[in-house]
């Protein structure tokens, strides 16, 4: 019997890589995103290996109904990976923009896992993954609502870790903290490492199969990350970025 997967946010970037890679590994992948025609394109692209379901979930209220019949559709799943996210750089301090940010990295972002969490939980184990960022490890000025998100979004992730493993619960939950990857959402002038989505596919499925709690995307975004926590305070603060 095939397994079975969904990829919330899998029209572009490294979602949509993601679920490519999934088909091409065997499994039933149900796909989401806000775009139908782009959905519609993976589909068609290998009938028997998708499963579409059309939603935004920046309108949170709706994601676990909707999520709840993808999963019918699939029969079930093992494996939700949460791809969708968003975030721009914003000196100015747009209050719409950053709002914005909070409304998808946040509300969205736990509707989702929210409903995977407790979907995996009742029916006896399964695995979680969410793409967060390294932007989340301090306070980025270029942009506050995203990293301020993501690190809403480490937090939350290592709350249900410490939720699965104190109460016995087969859950696996892996934190995708993310450095520069080519898509659409853009890295900025000056942008390094960049990862192409698919070597950051490949990253991510080895990590998920092997249950790993935290991993960076791609792996030498651990020194960043590392030399990120270790600068104190009164240097960070003064870097203009």
């Amino acid at each position: 019997m095939a397994r079975k997967a969904i990829v919330v946010g899998a029209t572009s970037g490294i979602g949509r890589a993601f679920a490519l890679l999934l088909a091409q590994k065997g499994y039933v992948v149900g796909i989401t995103g806000r775009r139908a025609h782009l959905l519609k394109e993976i589909v068609d692209s290998d009938p028997p290996h998708y499963i579409a379901k059309q939603f935004d979930i920046d309108n949170y209220h709706s994601v676990e109904t909707n999520l709840s019949e993808l999963c019918d559709q699939l029969k079930g799943v093992e494996l939700l990976v949460l791809c969708s996210g968003t975030g721009n750089r914003n000196p100015e301090l747009k209050l719409e923009h950053e709002t914005n940010v909070v409304k998808t990295n946040v509300l969205g972002f736990v509707a989702v896992v929210n409903w995977a969490y407790k979907y995996f939980e009742a029916k006896g184990g399964g695995s979680l993954a969410a793409i967060s960022s390294i932007a989340g490890i301090r306070g980025f000025s270029v942009s506050p609502s995203y990293s301020g998100s993501k690190a809403y979004q480490m937090r939350y992730l290592e709350a249900l870790r410490q939720k699965a493993n104190t109460y016995g619960k087969l859950v696996s939950i892996t934190d995708i903290r993310a450095g520069f990857v080519d898509t659409a959402m853009g890295n900025g002038p000056g942008a390094f490492w960049i990862s192409s989505p698919e070597k950051a596919a490949k990253q991510i499925l080895n990590s998920i199969e092997k249950k790993r709690s935290v991993v960076y995307i791609t792996k030498r975004w651990f020194l960043i990350a590392w030399l990120l926590r270790v600068m104190p305070n009164f240097i960070f603060e003064r870097i203009k970025i």
